[in-house]
């Protein structure tokens, strides 16, 4: 409850209250922009608000002086881009559940917590399966089909795709996989085959578009076949 209400007035102070004047102003004038400072006391505002323990006024301005310093430090890197957003709402949500373990006494739970996690053949099961969908099996796909993306490379002047996007497309899609299976949702894999059925190439007469083709539906089987075995062996394990 208190995670929650405390996330909720992170969500309005950053998505909802925030416009784009003060985004603009704030990444022009950074530590000078007001915006700055009336944005880290919204975020301790609505925290105090959204708690209702008036008594509690130390969590709204840990909320506040950690929201400007996280917000300060974003605004200080050369990019703005996706890397930089998440690792700010990532340190945002990270403080939220500081504030959280503080209002609830629960600082002395961490450890036992943590220790009873690294204990479970469920919990170690799982994180090691995710890992291997996401790293190792990316690699063995991209091995294992390498003499065919030669072969369409040396006959098309065109890059085959976006930079990388097989590769983020074959993790998302594993990912989903491996969830499907360890929630017991087996027939939600047929939705991830329908939807690869999508792709479409210009000219399925042509001889490169054709190799194109078998060469996704190589990998993607692949990327299917080597997913479900693990998930399966994952049920057989942890479950």
């Amino acid at each position: 409850m208190i995670f929650l209400q405390l996330f909720l007035a992170h969500i309005l102070t950053d998505f909802v209250f925030q416009t784009s004047t003060w985004v603009k102003q704030k990444q022009k004038k950074k530590s000078k922009s007001i915006f700055l400072y009336i944005h880290a006391f919204l975020a301790g505002f609505l925290s105090y608000l959204l708690l209702r323990d008036w008594d509690q006024i130390l969590v709204p301005i840990f909320i506040s002086i950690t929201h400007f310093a996280i917000d300060l430090w974003k605004l200080n890197q050369k990019k703005d881009n996706l890397k930089y957003f998440l690792l700010d709402q990532l340190l945002h949500i990270v403080m939220i559940v500081l504030a959280c373990l503080y209002l609830s006494s629960s600082f002395d739970q961490i450890g036992p917590v943590f220790i009873q996690l690294l204990d479970s053949n469920q919990f170690l099961t799982i994180v090691v399966a995710y890992l291997l969908i996401v790293f190792p099996v990316g690699f063995i796909i991209g091995k294992a089909t390498e003499k065919w993306h030669d072969e369409i490379l040396k006959n098309t002047k065109e890059p085959l795709s976006l930079k990388a996007a097989g590769r983020y497309i074959g993790i998302f899609e594993r990912i989903l996989v491996l969830t499907f299976i360890l929630t017991d949702n087996f027939s939600a894999i047929g939705f991830l085959i329908a939807a690869k059925s999508i792709l479409r190439f210009a000219d399925k007469n042509e001889a490169s578009a054709r190799k194109q083709t078998e060469y996704v539906l190589i990998g993607t089987l692949m990327s299917f076949s080597i997913t479900i075995i693990i998930g399966l062996l994952v049920r057989h394990i942890a479950f």
